[in-house]
């Protein structure tokens, strides 16, 4: 889940690298190759536009932000859940010399899952 988040922020990232440079090159192209037109669109206004947009997008991923961190923050704690909670199991067994049966196969996927999702688990 961590790696899809900072997959995800880098794509905002280079997003918004992207607009800056569509905005400039806009720019650029209007001033050099189009002469003052009238009854048309003025170039500049929508350019602004382009801004606007960028400036929601911008509010958006201030909004996802908050979001990836405390993913990251919840993958830790159960991380660290699941982890006491095997450790207290196997002392248990110890305790009790109790072996546990093989796993079901429900069970072979689940832990297949969760060493996909918790490589270091």
């Amino acid at each position: 889940m961590e790696a899809e988040v900072d997959k995800l922020e880098l794509m905002f990232q280079k997003a918004d690298s992207d607009l800056d440079y569509i905005q400039y090159r806009l720019e650029y192209e209007i001033k050099t190759n189009l002469p003052d037109s009238a009854g048309e669109k003025n170039p500049v206004t929508l350019l602004k536009e382009l801004s606007v947009i960028k400036s929601r997008y911008q509010t958006l991923y201030a909004r996802f932000k908050p979001v990836a961190v405390e993913q990251k923050e919840t993958k830790s704690r159960m991380y660290t859940t699941l982890n006491r909670t095997m450790a207290i199991i196997q002392e248990l067994q110890k305790q009790t010399d109790v072996e546990l049966s093989p796993l079901t196969e429900e069970e072979k996927t689940v832990t297949e899952q969760l060493k996909f999702h918790m490589p270091d688990l």
